[in-house]
């Protein structure tokens, strides 16, 4: 049998199921990541799972999100996770060591393994030939504790890159081509694998960057062949040991086919509010620009950031902008300060920020009222970056550093005939703020700060499912909707209770004060609730709050899966012109629910309005045990 690259890794992995699209399958884990937002939970539910160490071949905790401490709430979760990674088996990098997929990369990756991880960019290491998933909390701890973690075995589609990149595009743009054809639903239940010739002109970092924002396609992953650019990048990092050669088959079966030509590409940018509202930067004039924003665990490598200065080497950025960098890693900015690179981004006018997310997941330089704000980041949702009113256009890094200059969004074509960034003969290793797991964790106490609260469980299912609507709200419902995480509510991911409070308030105010008054109840969507990041908290503060099922049009992959986890239970309208039949405060009832969770086909009835609908529950017979249960750790106590 011809295999393709993916194929290849999961027929390596498969613990059940086979290698048939839309069936379920289970994988073993090789590797986890969690970082700061989603960890605490992570580690919670792992803790009430009950195993006295990790069973994967390596785990880290990333501190890279809630690094501001203006009260010791963050503080307080960092030490927590540290004392857990050091118990448990896990390794733990320290604040400032950089964001966990530009870490990750560089550090541990390794081609030919599977990685899970409660960040939805964990697919970034598909640029070095690995199979890396983004889940939520709970899936990452039943994996560390040993068990499999199970997907729909995905529909393939071969990328074929052609030709080469010309000066002033860059794989920011071949991801931002791929948005515009395929939309933000377009890749649900789908690895989208790169190959052809172009592949062999992008380095393992600009791989990573295409894998990263593969995410925005609502993507099972997206993954590149592990080759000789992925040897020479791991020699680089001195792990050349851990290099595995992994390339599709010839005559490899793929289910959808697209073709890019590199050198028909421009610069492209994606306008507000969608990492899919995609067109050419040329079609744009005259757009001001109040701030530029550079890095991300999409944009803040080193040969991005080298880019950058050299750019911007001997001249200064437009009075009217301000420019803000965050390095991926430790290892970048290091790098940047030994070569002078550093201080060409200082001189031009740069303010060099943290080596973390920060302004990506709306952690500070939210923009003015109003303002337009260029980032080399991977989601522009509106609200994301701390000001409502802001607009926000996604570019690559080249793109930012021209209009950092020009003072507008400026094609930078014509202004890189003198820029030719290369590889580094070597990368600067220096691990000393990654913290080693102690041997025996036996006698390591987990310290446990204030603000840490239980996490909430659901009871078992019931004979009825009864409730009012609580909200009826549009498409594409982010999980920046559904659980803000903006600078002043991420200190507070430990305490579901608090976070209550702000649940679904972007879309009405009212809401957690309506959901808390009738006990509870039911939500209505449009397509594709739930879409963007993995946090687990857009489950888990629902649960809190009493919410028994969410009907949609059409689900995100990786919120379905939380919500199942949790005890929700996800359905579909049938009839989609149902939606517009019910009315938020309408009582809806499924009855004989312990019977109908056994069927594909679910009916609620609308006691309101007494009429009665069709719903569609497509889940596996292992996630309706699940339901009935209450959720996953439910199941696992049984």
């Amino acid at each position: 049998m011809k295999l393709t690259v993916a194929e290849k890794i999961i027929k390596d992995h498969l613990v059940t199921g086979d290698l048939i699209r839309g069936s379920e399958i289970g994988l073993k884990i090789d590797q986890t990541l969690t970082q700061d937002s989603t960890g605490t939970m992570a580690y919670l539910q792992f803790e009430a799972i009950g195993v006295d160490r990790v069973k994967t071949k390596k785990s880290v905790a990333y501190i890279d999100h809630n690094m501001l401490q203006t009260g010791p709430e963050n503080a307080d979760d960092h030490l927590y996770i540290q004392t857990v990674a050091k118990k448990y088996g896990i390794y733990f990098s320290k604040p400032g060591n950089g964001i966990c997929h530009q870490v990750h990369l560089e550090r541990f990756g390794v081609p030919g393994e599977t990685l899970l991880g409660s960040d939805s960019h964990t697919p970034t290491c598909g640029g070095l030939g690995m199979l890396a998933i983004g889940a939520g909390g709970l899936d990452v701890a039943v994996a560390m504790a040993g068990g499999e973690y199970y997907i729909t075995m995905p529909y393939i589609v071969k990328v074929g890159l052609t030709g080469k990149l010309n000066l002033g595009v860059s794989a920011k743009d071949i991801i931002l081509e791929v948005l515009k054809r395929y939309k933000v639903v377009g890749g649900l239940n789908k690895i989208f694998e790169y190959t052809g010739e172009g592949v062999k002109s992008l380095s393992v970092p600009e791989r990573a960057t295409i894998t990263n924002m593969g995410a925005e396609l609502g993507a099972t992953t997206s993954i590149f062949p592990s080759d000789e650019i992925t040897y020479e990048f791991l020699k680089l990092q001195g792990r050349e040991k851990e290099y595995k050669n992994i390339v599709a088959d010839d005559g490899a079966f793929y289910d959808e086919e697209i073709i890019i030509n590199l050198d028909e590409l421009e610069p492209m940018v994606a306008c507000p509010h969608s990492p899919d509202n995609v067109v050419s930067v040329s079609t744009l004039k005259d757009i001001k620009v109040n701030q530029v924003a550079i890095g991300s665990c999409t944009n803040s490598s080193y040969m991005d950031l080298m880019k950058v200065a050299e750019i911007l080497d001997g001249k200064t950025i437009s009075e009217d902008v301000s420019l803000v960098i965050s390095p991926g890693s430790k290892q970048v900015l290091n790098m940047l300060a030994v070569n002078g690179g550093l201080s060409k981004l200082i001189s031009a006018g740069a303010r060099i920020l943290e080596s973390g997310c920060g302004p990506c997941i709306g952690m500070g330089q939210a923009p003015i009222t109003d303002g337009i704000s260029l980032r080399t980041f991977n989601r522009n949702f509106k609200g994301r970056c701390g000001t409502p009113s802001a607009n926000v256009y996604l570019v690559s890094p080249e793109v930012a550093a021209v209009s950092a200059l020009t003072g507008y969004i400026t094609d930078p074509s014509i202004y890189m005939e003198d820029i030719n960034i290369f590889m580094p003969e070597r990368f600067l290793i220096n691990d000393n703020l990654i913290v080693n797991p102690a041997d025996y964790g036996e006698d390591i106490d987990i310290i446990r700060g204030p603000n840490i609260k239980p996490f909430p469980k659901s009871k078992e299912l019931g004979r009825e499912i009864k409730g009012k609507v609580l909200i009826k709200v549009r498409d594409d419902i982010t999980t920046d909707h559904i659980m803000p995480s903006d600078a002043k509510l991420l200190p507070y991911r430990s305490n579901i209770p608090y976070l209550s409070d702000y649940c679904l308030t972007p879309c009405d105010i009212e809401f957690p004060k309506r959901a808390k008054e009738n006990g509870g109840g039911i939500i209505v969507a449009g397509f594709n609730y739930g879409q963007g990041s993995s946090r687990e908290h857009a489950a888990l503060v629902p649960v809190y709050l009493g919410i028994k099922s969410i009907i949609a049009k059409s689900f995100a992959r990786i919120h379905k899966q939380n919500l199942i986890n949790n005890g929700i239970i996800p359905l579909v309208f049938e009839n989609a012109d149902d939606f517009n039949n019910i009315d938020m405060l309408d009582e809806l009832a499924i009855e004989n629910m312990l019977e109908q969770i056994n069927e594909d086909k679910i009916i609620v009835n609308n006691r309101t309005k007494s009429k009665a609908y069709k719903l569609i529950l497509d889940i596996t017979e292992r996630q309706r045990d699940m339901l009935k249960a209450g959720g996953l750790l439910n199941m696992k106590g049984e």
